[in-house]
């Protein structure tokens, strides 16, 4: 079955309250998927990850093979596990977070009819605390803005997490065993004196309850003078990047402190500034190739074989402006808040505040495909530009076949865009559409005259439940949507 289905069917729901909040973020869908509500009282200032577990359902028939859109999916393509974090909203401290939560997906049989998700918290820990820059006298926060996940080699799980100016690497893993019968230290680890031991012993591993831990293997720091918006693991996995407004730099996994500079687009004189770096990915198979985009609307496609300072760049993206839809907010709804290449690397996926643009690396002078996303807040944008909306980070991302685009929208509203059918489908994460058996309706917006009993006025829209994150499982028919501070999961199901 090709195409988008005309509803969503999420057979299971549980819903849970964790200690912390997730962030916005909405997906709406035509097919019938699971749904996870996490409600939380406290203000967004935590990072969800769910489950090292592996994922396990019926075999779907679905046009969207829900695979990670992103190596900064919340489903890590390293493992099969189903992590979903809820990052911060750069620039938005009001959506910030500093814990890393992660909760473990049930396991289900082939065999095994249908039944409800169950969902319970597999570790919390913080990952950074707030901290002060003496020298400028500027606070630095707590929140997380990105989190990526590297490859699994063990039993253990790594990820990068970062705020503003700290990149650190986690270690996650288990342990059901503790070592018993030091010589030197007592039970509570203090240090016995030498000359009262009489005996010689051999520690041995006794068993205890089970324990997640989560170790920082490493911490990136001092290399940022301005905030950190994005950071991307190199496909060699030896090395990684960290983007701030101005700068990339290039880190290797071994060494902390020393990081180059292959990036930087600052002018001698401030004043001079006229954009500034918006996202930057790695390709997702060559090691030598990345892409950054900026505020201004463009993409630059880098190649670090051609020198140490890539300020000349191999490609340049950018779609020519048509002089009859110029005005005043052009430059802010162009400017670009997320760069994705597609798991074959041959495109890429781009998001600014109104469309979502599909570019082929072939070809510069244009996109080969553009989704209106909401194209009826147009007549909008001078409100939405004075309660700083206009200015929000929505995220994309693809389906593992790279033939389905998702993204989210006000409202709690995520859109889903078939690129060989060319068909589109708005739908709706909310409580309301989170019960066992409920079927997820597509939604439409009415923009000017009678409006239908199914449609919602634009003059409606709730501004303040957003969808700006979003993530498409690697291998199994699961999408995961942040709104607000609930995190919906959607899993396609056979009736």
């Amino acid at each position: 079955m090709d195409g988008i289905p005309s509803c969503y069917n999420p057979s299971h729901y549980h819903s849970v309250s964790p200690h912390f909040p997730l962030h916005s973020g909405s997906i709406p869908s035509p097919f019938p998927l699971h749904i996870l509500s996490i409600p939380s009282p406290y203000s967004l200032h935590s990072l969800s990850i769910f489950s090292p577990f592996p994922l396990h359902s019926l075999s779907i028939p679905s046009p969207f093979p829900l695979h990670s859109g992103s190596v900064s999916s919340p489903f890590p393509r390293s493992t099969p596990a189903a992590v979903v974090p809820a990052e911060a909203v750069p620039g938005h401290s009001a959506q910030s977070c500093q814990h890393l939560q992660l909760l473990p997906v049930p396991l289900q049989s082939k065999n095994q009819p249908h039944r409800r998700g169950e969902y319970n918290v597999y570790s919390t820990f913080q990952s950074h605390e707030p901290e002060f820059d003496y020298l400028k006298s500027l606070e630095i926060e707590e929140k997380i803005n990105k989190i990526r996940w590297l490859p699994q080699q063990n039993a253990a799980y790594f990820l990068l997490s970062t705020n503003d100016k700290t990149v650190k690497l986690w270690k996650v893993s288990e342990r059901d065993k503790r070592p018993e019968g030091y010589n030197l230290k007592d039970e509570d680890g203090r240090l016995r004196d030498p000359s009262m031991i009489t005996v010689l012993r051999v520690p041995v591993l006794r068993p205890m309850d089970l324990m997640v831990e989560a170790t920082p293997r490493r911490v990136f720091a001092n290399a940022h003078t301005y905030h950190i918006n994005s950071i991307s693991v190199n496909s060699d996995y030896e090395t990684y990047m960290s983007a701030d407004d101005l700068r990339i730099n290039l880190w290797n996994f071994e060494i902390t402190n020393q990081s180059f500079n292959i990036v930087d687009i600052k002018p001698a004189n401030m004043e001079e500034l006229t954009e500034v770096i918006t996202a930057a990915e790695f390709h997702p198979h060559h090691c030598n190739t990345f892409v950054y985009s900026s505020s201004k609307g463009t993409i630059r496609l880098c190649d670090m074989r051609t020198a140490a300072l890539c300020d000349r760049h191999a490609k340049f993206f950018e779609e020519p402006e048509d002089p009859s839809n110029r005005s005043f907010f052009s430059e802010i709804i162009s400017s670009i808040s997320d760069v994705k290449f597609s798991h074959s690397g041959r495109y890429i996926m781009t998001r600014d505040y109104l469309t979502v643009k599909v570019w082929d690396l072939n070809m510069e002078n244009r996109p080969i495909e553009t989704y209106q996303v909401h194209d009826y807040l147009r007549s909008k944008l001078c409100s939405l530009y004075e309660n700083d909306c206009i200015f929000d980070k929505f995220e994309c991302v693809w389906n593992g076949s790279d033939s389905v685009i998702m993204t989210g929208s006000y409202n709690n509203f995520f859109r889903m865009f078939d690129r060989n059918t060319k068909r589109d489908v708005t739908l709706e994460a909310s409580r309301e559409n989170s019960k066992p058996r409920a079927i997820l309706k597509p939604r439409k917006v009415c923009v000017g005259g009678k409006r239908r009993k199914d449609e919602i006025s634009v003059d409606s829209l709730d501004f303040s439940k957003k969808i700006l994150h979003t993530a498409w499982h690697p291998s199994e028919n699961i999408i995961a949507v942040a709104a607000t501070n609930n995190l919906y999961i959607f899993q396609d199901k056979v009736n």
